[in-house]
């Protein structure tokens, strides 16, 4: 059986290594931070799938491709459509304790579903409950799991992924070799001033891969979520909570969203998110407010135990008053390009989740369904890993002795002093003059401009300007963590600009003011039951 790297600790990560190992793989997982950590633990809406009697899985493909703004793969969605149930299946087997009511599974409804379809664990901490399940699971398996350490590079020899370049917890650079990697890092959320995401998201798989040669595509599809609490942090307010009946209104208390599309409130992310941003634009950037104190104190505190701690401690009182939101950045549909079981363009090289490229979410990702692909297609990936033959190179034929796959990674071969990572080096895959030669990144700078000049919408001057400017930044040399984080996100910073850029035309996430079919669409829908 081959030897598998997984680099992320979130669902697609653990899951992956978790049936990767029970297939009699050895397996390695490493993280950037503590296992638990991650973008998955922050999920609150819950998993969308067909589980429930009067909906189906023909139904959910045909949300799917609708919020899609008709970019989704249809091949892709079905896939996702019909697997879906048996994952979440397999997930309350891991442990996950799903919330109940006196028909089974409770369920909630989400914008853009025609049915009630959202299993959710805890109220609002789906992705928590998740994370624990199968954190959980990886400890009972024989997965050597390295925490605090960091992907800076993957090695590539003839052409093909065997191993990576890692930053490990006390600042050495180590070489791990397998006959498979898997990456499963995440997104890039820092890129943005405004962000749902946790410090984490800094895209580290995606710009590896890029600099290794992996295909990218529609990293200009960015998902701002509408609704994040207006204040430092801009914690995520679940769609769950419009789902419940909670509206949207502005700074004179008019609710304004069913001049924007027919499902007001409940139309797709994107449509919300440019209704919200320009309704602030019109009131001098003042946020707009979320109305739940319909639904009462006691609903919503047990509805959304966790949203109700963040509201209170932040100093409001979402049962009396409307609070305020803005839109954040939340998701990225674009990324690593992977075929139907999570292979790369790369020989060896698979991506699972966010970073991952699959299709699925086309312009705008239907609610609720980012866990969900990330269950499906990292399932898909661990019965591929054992599938696809490791290539004729001799490197891939070490014993495991040779490797010395033990987790306090004992195959350090050298200190970062005497590897001296400058930026020259061929491990990291780029000259000088590609880093740029101007004055040094600031991140700071890079999120202002990118929220300014690549954010809810875009213009071809906006983008050309911004695109000047980060060519003129230079990368910063590695010697740390923070320095790696901001040489990944000066590169997927130059090449989210470029494509969105390269994209003229206004679809789903990505609004270019100066396009001649820019517009806030008001696609066909079928009413929620």
């Amino acid at each position: 059986m081959p030897s598998v790297l997984v680099v992320g600790g979130g669902i697609a990560g653990l899951w992956t290594a978790v049936r990767a190992a029970e297939a009699g793989c050895t397996v390695e997982l490493v993280t950037k931070t503590e296992l638990a950590e991650g973008s998955t633990r922050y999920a609150q809406g819950g998993i969308a799938a067909a589980l429930f009697p009067d909906d189906s899985a023909e139904r959910h493909y045909a949300d799917t491709i609708a919020a899609g703004a008709g970019l989704a793969d249809p091949e892709v969605v079905r896939v996702l459509c019909e697997e879906g149930p048996a994952r979440v299946r397999d997930l309350i087997r891991f442990g996950v304790g799903f919330d109940r009511d006196e028909s089974g599974l409770e369920r909630g409804l989400e914008a853009a579903h025609s049915r009630a379809r959202i299993v959710h664990a805890g109220g609002d901490a789906t992705g928590a409950a998740i994370e624990a399940a199968l954190v959980a699971t990886v400890r009972r398996r024989s997965v050597a799991v390295h925490e605090r350490t960091m992907l800076l590079d993957l090695l590539v020899e003839g052409g093909a992924v065997v191993g990576a370049v890692l930053l490990g917890a006390d600042g050495t650079i180590v070489e791990r070799r397998a006959d498979r990697v898997v990456l499963a890092t995440g997104g890039a959320g820092q890129l943005y001033l405004h962000t749902t995401n946790p410090g984490v998201a800094t895209g580290d798989g995606v710009a590896a891969a890029a600099r290794a040669g992996a295909e990218l595509a529609d990293l200009e599809f960015v998902q701002f979520h509408p609704t994040a609490l207006a204040v430092p942090g801009t914690p995520l307010i679940s769609e769950a909570v419009r789902g419940e009946g909670a509206v949207l209104r502005d700074a004179s208390g008019r609710r304004f969203l069913a001049e924007a599309h027919p499902l007001a409130e409940l139309a797709p992310r994107d449509v919300v998110a440019r209704a919200v941003w320009r309704t602030m634009a019109g009131q001098a950037g003042a946020p707009v407010l979320l109305d739940a104190t319909a639904l009462g104190g006691k609903a919503l505190a047990r509805r959304f135990p966790g949203l109700d701690r963040i509201v209170r401690d932040a100093g409001f009182d979402w049962s009396r008053d409307p609070i305020p939101v803005t839109p954040a950045a939340h998701y990225a549909m674009g990324g690593i390009v992977v075929d139907l079981d999570a292979r790369t363009t790369l020989p060896n090289l698979f991506a699972v989740g966010e970073c991952a490229r699959t299709g699925v979410h086309g312009a705008n990702r239907l609610a609720s369904n980012s866990l969900l692909e990330a269950a499906v297609f990292a399932e898909r990936a661990a019965r591929a890993l054992v599938a696809t033959p490791a290539p004729e190179l001799p490197d891939f034929h070490e014993s495991r002795a040779s490797r010395d796959l033990s987790p306090d990674l004992p195959d350090v071969r050298e200190s970062r002093a005497s590897r001296d990572l400058s930026p020259d080096l061929p491990d990291f895959r780029e000259s000088r003059a590609s880093r740029g030669g101007g004055r040094a990144m600031d991140r700071g700078a890079l999120r202002a401009l990118m929220w300014d000049a690549a954010g809810l919408e875009r213009s071809a001057a906006g983008l050309e300007a911004a695109a000047s400017v980060l060519a003129s930044w230079r990368a910063p040399e590695v010697r740390d963590r923070p320095s790696a984080e901001d040489r990944n996100l000066l590169e997927l910073a130059r090449r989210t600009v470029a494509a969105a850029l390269a994209r003229t035309a206004s679809v789903g996430a990505h609004f270019r003011t100066d396009s001649v079919t820019a517009q806030i669409p008001s696609a066909p829908f079928e009413e929620a039951a």
